[in-house]
């Protein structure tokens, strides 16, 4: 999805200006299936660059500016950069750089085989994108996790004690395992031993003692650290503004929640673990320096080579672990779909298909896993190699040094201790190095949602009280959904909603209905026109003052896996027994909720009974009664429901209704047609409006949708 706004930032950056990709995103107005090239070149000239979308042959292509974005196998965008001696050269945001032949880059440009010729976007900059600022590269928001820390000082103090205790009881044992061969022994001192033997036992016990101490402490920090780490981002998801979700897909989202473990694991155990193990290494190297300073120079050879071959492959690891996100993603979203969508798969008997489509998934992620084994074997193979090799070279120098009498036999073993407890914070350090990659490149990926703007900005001031006039105008308002060339959902529409009456909107399937009450909800801003409560402009209004006096039923309004007081009284702890009760009746759901053995308490939604789609919109209604708002925004909130049921709720609704201003959407004569207003629209614009009599006689738009309803009625 973003390879269009990443090849637009890496030609932007080429000529010196930075941008991050969330602007870039926004400016192409990127949707779930990504951006269009029309939708890049918007952009590019938004920023101050000159465009020319062209379909051109390879003859040609060698004779436009460069850098440019290609169209590349139908379905993706890459930047090339040079062409020399033959070879193009591109910059894939999906593989990095790349050298292509010109057989290899003819298969994967050319759109069209009769001609030869393929897709591209000749890019220039102008004088105004050098007058654009830009935007500060704003880095890796590392204070933002380091905070978390911060409130938990006194305990990693505590820790960091338990680490000096630790660090000396080890730092006498290589000292009681010479004293065992070098005394004991050599002396024959069968006491000696005894009592060397009680001190290593006391050793261990202290040294478990301090260990099993340390693990609570840190499962205490770390579990601390990932509740307030996700409690956070969660309380950032839910003040993004609606329309991020509706570019988002679900196992992307879920994806980021899960990078939060890789964060945690970097500032808690990972990072305290390698002081702890650093202690230890500067410790033994000092003793060890003291038995024999040869074998200290070549353990830290050693560890360079060592450390040397781990950093060759961290490019590669980065590469590596983007795909891993993407594939990971892609499998969530895929296993949400075949569960939530079981039912339309075993109905349209695409089981196999579905199947097939989900191994395809599995094949990608098996050849991800293959390059990655693959990368991980280079890497412990090398490791070991050098590992073993400085092994035997300090096993042979140390004995060599026994035999010239350099060192005792109980030293050499002491060395040996020593090497090999210095093994382990060597690893644990490269750890840090690839735990602090996999942390940096978790946190790129958070920090796009951490930069976000949040839906109701602190930096702007809000209205917190609703205006006395409670009347909506909508005044010239356009919109049209993200994605360049779309057309204009809604175009230039007008509307007085009257405070206290009802007002209707009917029309055809996708003629803008759904979207004006959208727009009325801020789901998204207009791109155009105004929308005003009284002579207040509804974007000046706080989002939570504003949907506090609002109830909304929704075509697909959503039950929570709960009780059913709890889904109609969503927003109460513990719901009002008298406003429930009013509310259900309003809504008739009473015989069916005095049906259920546990009533009131009953669990539905996805963790309890299934409800049928006529019940679903009456507990939809009765949530939006119980709120008692001052709008009532309804979008077929009947439609699913018998002739009886509506009926009754109608009449019950007309009651509820009076006083508060009514938006209703809907194609049924019975629930219009009482209506104070009924506002006719078709492709996004108002055509026909008055009450139902006036409409009748006029003989126009309305006239024919009822016509055509009472026939299909007879």
């Amino acid at each position: 999805m973003d390879c269009g706004p990443t090849c637009l930032r890496m030609i932007a950056k080429y000529y010196g200006r930075n941008y991050s990709l969330q602007k870039l995103r926004e400016i192409c107005r990127i949707n779930r299936d990504g951006v269009s090239l029309l939708g890049i070149s918007e952009a590019a000239e938004k920023i101050g660059f000159r465009t020319s979308g062209v379909k051109i042959d390879l003859t040609q292509l060698n004779e436009i500016e460069l850098p440019c974005i290609l169209h590349w196998r139908q379905r993706h965008f890459v930047v090339l950069y040079k062409i020399k001696n033959g070879s193009y050269f591109l910059s894939d945001p999906a593989r990095g750089l790349i050298k292509y032949s010109l057989k290899e880059f003819t298969q994967n440009w050319i759109s069209t085989k009769e001609l030869h010729d393929g897709i591209a976007l000749i890019i220039s900059p102008t004088p105004k994108f050098y007058e654009e600022p830009g935007e500060k590269s704003t880095g890796l928001n590392w204070s933002l996790l380091l905070k978390y820390r911060y409130a938990y000082m006194r305990l990693i103090l505590q820790l960091f004690f338990g680490l000096a205790i630790g660090s000396v009881l080890q730092l006498i044992t290589p000292f009681l395992t010479q004293s065992v061969v070098d005394i004991g022994i050599n002396t024959r001192n069968i006491n000696f031993i005894y009592i060397i033997l009680i001190a290593q036992i006391m050793l261990f016990l202290g040294i478990t003692s301090v260990s099993f101490i340390r693990s609570w402490i840190m499962l205490h920090i770390t579990t601390r650290i990932n509740v307030s780490i996700l409690t956070d981002f969660l309380a950032k998801l839910m003040r993004l503004p609606m329309s991020y979700f509706d570019t988002k897909m679900t196992g992307d989202i879920m994806q980021r929640m899960t990078d939060h473990s890789r964060i945690e694991s970097f500032l808690t155990s990972t990072t305290l673990n390698t002081l702890f193990s650093f202690a230890n290494l500067i410790v033994f190297s000092v003793v060890l320096a003291y038995y024999n300073f040869s074998i200290l120079f070549i353990f830290i050879i050693s560890t360079f080579l060592y450390a040397t071959w781990i950093l060759l492959f961290m490019k590669r690891r980065r590469e590596l672990d983007f795909k891993r996100f993407d594939n990971a993603s892609m499998n969530q979203s895929n296993m949400i779909e075949l569960i939530g969508g079981i039912q339309e798969i075993k109905l349209n008997n695409c089981e196999q298909q579905k199947r097939w489509h989900w191994e395809r998934v599995q094949a990608s992620i098996f050849k991800f896993n293959i390059k990655s084994l693959a990368l991980s074997q280079y890497q412990q193979a090398g490791s070991m190699f050098i590992n073993q090799a400085k092994s035997i070279l300090i096993s042979f120098i140390s004995a060599k040094a026994v035999i010239d009498g350099n060192l005792t036999l109980g030293g050499m073993m002491a060395v040996q201790f020593m090497v090999g407890q210095l093994n382990g914070p060597i690893e644990q350090l490269l750890g840090l190095i690839q735990g602090f990659q996999d942390a940096k490149i978790s946190l790129e990926r958070l920090n796009e949602i951490h930069q976000m703007e949040d839906e109701e900005s602190l930096e702007k001031y809000w209205l917190l009280e609703m205006p006395a006039d409670k009347s909506i105008k909508i005044s010239n308002l356009t919109f049209r959904y993200p994605g360049a060339g779309n057309d204009p959902v809604l175009d230039k529409i007008n509307l007085s909603i009257p405070e206290g009456k009802t007002t209707a909107i009917v029309g055809m399937s996708g003629s803008g209905k759904t979207t004006v009450l959208k727009l009325l909800m801020r789901f998204y801003e207009a791109e155009k026109g105004e929308i005003e409560i009284g002579k207040t402009k509804l974007n000046q209004l706080s989002f939570k003052t504003w949907r506090n006096n609002c109830g909304m039923v929704m075509q697909d309004g959503f039950i929570f896996s709960d009780t059913i007081a709890n889904n109609i009284g969503v927003g109460d702890e513990y719901p009002n027994h008298e406003k429930l009760i009013h509310a259900i009746n309003v809504a008739n759901i009473q015989d069916f909720i005095n049906s259920l053995p546990l009533g009131l308490n009953t669990k539905i939604g996805s963790g309890g009974n299934g409800i049928s789609q006529g019940q679903k919109q009456r507990l939809l209604i009765a949530r939006a009664v119980y709120k008692n708002p001052e709008y009532i925004f309804f979008d077929e909130a009947t439609n699913a429901l018998d002739a009886n049921n509506e009926l009754m709720i109608m009449n019950n609704l007309q009651e509820f209704f009076k006083g508060r201003t009514v938006v209703v959407v809907a194609h049924r004569l019975s629930t219009v047609k009482n209506a104070d207003n009924i506002v006719v629209m078709q492709n996004g614009k108002i055509i026909e409006q008055g009450a139902h009599e006036e409409l009748i006689i006029l003989k126009g738009e309305y006239y024919g949708l009822v016509k055509n309803q009472l026939e299909m009625a007879m």
